[in-house]
């Protein structure tokens, strides 16, 4: 899943990197294209901790207003359904003296044998290279199993970031971030909520960087065999290209 405003977005494999929104002077059109050693999606690998290629279109007006698409291969299994997925999203970002925010809406789209697509809405306010967002689920196809509740604010998912340049041309990145409810739980084959980090090192279309979560090991078998107990190192690289 990509993180908007990173999409904003950065890197969708660090999902960490400057969450600093920008407003635009003029009304623009981008293509991006990265590849990463694993996809990590708010601490958890959507990879199988295989590689991705990944690779989406923006367009922003000068009113604030932006839509995009991004794609990326994903496997939760060797043998299971799942093989891309497909993001839609669009919002409204601005500034507001030294106060930027974001709103927006972002459908998540998978395999149609996953029966899994969902959607999430998401609101965030920036300052000076920090910024705080919160995720909430907007609704969902997956089915609820027995005392599950997959409703609208059911699940929600909350990111600190701050972003700051170390030297010219090189950020660097720190992210921690809580995900919680049952559908975050089903979708991520765990019994509980958990807590996420990430530091990362950009320069240049390259990223580093470390990642991990409080998870403890005695998630169920399908969960532990990602081993998103273990840090996770990513090495990725994108290019964005004015059309």
């Amino acid at each position: 899943m990509k993180t908007i405003f990173l999409h904003r977005y950065t890197l969708v494999a660090v999902a960490v990197s400057s969450l600093g929104f920008s407003t635009h002077s003029v009304a623009e059109a981008t293509a991006n294209a990265s590849v990463t050693n694993n996809y990590i999606w708010r601490g958890l690998t959507q990879t199988t901790n295989e590689a991705a290629v990944q690779g989406g279109l923006d367009y922003a007006h000068e009113s604030g207003f932006y839509v995009g698409t991004w794609v990326s291969n994903v496997q939760y299994a060797a043998d299971d359904v799942y093989s891309y997925e497909h993001d839609l999203y669009f919002g409204f970002s601005g500034q507001a003296q030294e106060v930027s925010y974001d709103i927006g809406y972002l459908y998540y789209n998978y395999d149609t044998e996953a029966e899994f697509d969902f959607a999430e809405v998401y609101a965030s306010v920036g300052y000076a290279g920090a910024s705080a967002t919160v995720y909430i689920l907007a609704h969902t196809e997956a089915d609820e199993a027995p005392g599950q509740d997959f409703g609208f604010a059911e699940a929600t998912y909350v990111s600190l970031d701050y972003a700051f340049e170390l030297r010219p041309g090189t950020e660097v990145g720190l992210h921690a971030g809580h995900h919680q409810g049952d559908f975050a739980e089903a979708f991520n084959g765990l019994t509980e909520s958990y807590n996420d980090w990430a530091v990362s090192l950009s320069q240049q279309g390259f990223t580093l960087a470390v990642s991990g979560t409080d998870m403890d090991g005695s998630e169920p078998a399908a969960a532990t065999a990602y081993t998103n107990d273990d840090l996770k190192f990513t090495v990725s690289y994108s290019i964005e290209l004015q059309l």
